[in-house]
Protein backbone atom coordinates (compact mmCIF):
# COMPACT_ATOMS: atom_id res chain seq x y z
CA UNK A 1 0.00 0.00 0.00
CA UNK A 2 1.48 3.35 -0.96
CA UNK A 3 1.64 6.31 1.39
CA UNK A 4 -0.64 9.25 0.53
CA UNK A 5 1.18 12.20 -0.98
CA UNK A 6 1.26 15.36 1.11
CA UNK A 7 0.51 18.67 -0.63
CA UNK A 8 3.47 20.19 1.26
CA UNK A 9 5.86 17.45 0.22
CA UNK A 10 7.33 14.46 1.94
CA UNK A 11 10.56 16.09 3.08
CA UNK A 12 9.82 16.67 6.78
CA UNK A 13 11.12 14.47 9.59
CA UNK A 14 10.46 14.23 13.32
CA UNK A 15 14.01 14.99 14.40
CA UNK A 16 15.99 18.14 13.67
CA UNK A 17 19.58 18.04 12.50
CA UNK A 18 20.56 19.29 15.98
CA UNK A 19 19.00 16.17 17.51
CA UNK A 20 20.66 13.94 14.91
CA UNK A 21 24.10 15.44 15.57
CA UNK A 22 23.65 15.05 19.34
CA UNK A 23 22.50 11.43 19.00
CA UNK A 24 25.39 10.61 16.67
CA UNK A 25 27.96 12.15 19.04
CA UNK A 26 26.38 10.35 22.00
CA UNK A 27 26.77 7.09 20.11
CA UNK A 28 30.41 7.83 19.16
CA UNK A 29 31.91 10.67 21.24
CA UNK A 30 35.19 10.59 19.28
CA UNK A 31 33.58 10.77 15.87
CA UNK A 32 35.00 13.28 13.38
CA UNK A 33 32.53 15.97 12.33
CA UNK A 34 33.15 14.95 8.71
CA UNK A 35 31.90 11.46 9.59
CA UNK A 36 28.90 12.87 11.48
CA UNK A 37 28.02 14.95 8.41
CA UNK A 38 28.25 11.93 6.13
CA UNK A 39 26.15 9.80 8.48
CA UNK A 40 23.38 12.41 8.75
CA UNK A 41 23.52 13.65 5.17
CA UNK A 42 24.37 17.30 5.76
CA UNK A 43 27.50 19.35 5.15
CA UNK A 44 30.47 19.35 7.49
CA UNK A 45 30.06 23.12 7.91
CA UNK A 46 26.43 22.61 9.02
CA UNK A 47 27.62 20.07 11.62
CA UNK A 48 30.26 22.55 12.85
CA UNK A 49 27.59 25.21 13.32
CA UNK A 50 25.27 22.77 15.09
CA UNK A 51 28.05 21.61 17.43
CA UNK A 52 28.78 25.27 18.24
CA UNK A 53 25.06 25.80 19.02
CA UNK A 54 24.93 22.69 21.22
CA UNK A 55 28.11 23.69 23.03
CA UNK A 56 26.88 27.26 23.64
CA UNK A 57 23.61 25.89 25.03
CA UNK A 58 25.45 23.55 27.42
CA UNK A 59 24.41 20.26 25.82
CA UNK A 60 27.95 19.18 25.06
CA UNK A 61 31.56 20.06 25.74
CA UNK A 62 34.47 19.57 23.40
CA UNK A 63 37.78 18.26 24.75
CA UNK A 64 40.92 18.08 22.67
CA UNK A 65 42.53 14.62 22.77
CA UNK A 66 45.69 14.66 20.71
CA UNK A 67 44.68 15.76 17.23
CA UNK A 68 41.01 14.85 17.70
CA UNK A 69 38.05 16.10 19.71
CA UNK A 70 36.04 14.13 22.22
CA UNK A 71 32.47 15.26 22.87
CA UNK A 72 30.86 14.85 26.27
CA UNK A 73 27.11 15.29 26.55
CA UNK A 74 25.37 16.63 29.64
CA UNK A 75 22.17 14.57 29.73
CA UNK A 76 20.64 16.72 32.47
CA UNK A 77 20.12 19.82 30.32
CA UNK A 78 16.45 20.37 29.53
CA UNK A 79 15.02 20.32 26.04
CA UNK A 80 14.67 23.78 24.49
CA UNK A 81 11.01 24.05 23.53
CA UNK A 82 8.86 25.38 26.40
CA UNK A 83 6.47 22.41 26.24
CA UNK A 84 9.37 19.96 26.76
CA UNK A 85 11.68 22.09 28.90
CA UNK A 86 10.99 19.92 31.97
CA UNK A 87 12.40 16.85 30.19
CA UNK A 88 16.18 16.29 30.12
CA UNK A 89 17.87 15.65 26.79
CA UNK A 90 19.14 12.38 28.26
CA UNK A 91 15.64 10.93 27.95
CA UNK A 92 15.63 11.68 24.23
CA UNK A 93 19.09 10.18 23.83
CA UNK A 94 18.11 7.06 25.78
CA UNK A 95 15.29 6.50 23.31
CA UNK A 96 17.75 6.28 20.42
CA UNK A 97 20.77 4.70 22.08
CA UNK A 98 20.62 1.01 22.83
CA UNK A 99 22.84 -0.50 25.51
CA UNK A 100 24.34 -3.04 23.13
CA UNK A 101 25.09 -0.33 20.54
CA UNK A 102 26.70 2.30 22.77
CA UNK A 103 27.48 1.07 26.27
CA UNK A 104 29.72 4.02 27.19
CA UNK A 105 27.19 6.67 26.20
CA UNK A 106 24.31 4.88 27.90
CA UNK A 107 26.26 4.33 31.10
CA UNK A 108 27.14 8.01 31.28
CA UNK A 109 23.45 8.86 30.83
CA UNK A 110 22.50 6.48 33.65
CA UNK A 111 25.21 7.78 35.95
CA UNK A 112 23.95 11.32 35.44
CA UNK A 113 20.58 10.38 36.88
CA UNK A 114 18.61 9.85 33.69
CA UNK A 115 16.17 7.06 34.31
CA UNK A 116 15.30 4.32 31.88
CA UNK A 117 12.18 4.61 29.77
CA UNK A 118 8.93 3.70 31.54
CA UNK A 119 8.51 -0.05 31.72
CA UNK A 120 12.20 -0.75 31.27
CA UNK A 121 14.49 -1.88 34.04
CA UNK A 122 18.02 -0.56 34.31
CA UNK A 123 20.21 -3.42 33.08
CA UNK A 124 23.06 -2.47 35.45
CA UNK A 125 20.89 -3.26 38.46
CA UNK A 126 19.91 -6.74 37.21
Amino acid sequence: MSQPSSPRGDQWTFLTNHARVLITLAHDPESRLRDVAGHIGITERAVQLIVADLEAAGYLTRTRVGRRNRYTIDPTVGLRHPTEADRPVGELLATFLHREDAPAATVSLSEAGTSARPGQEDARRS
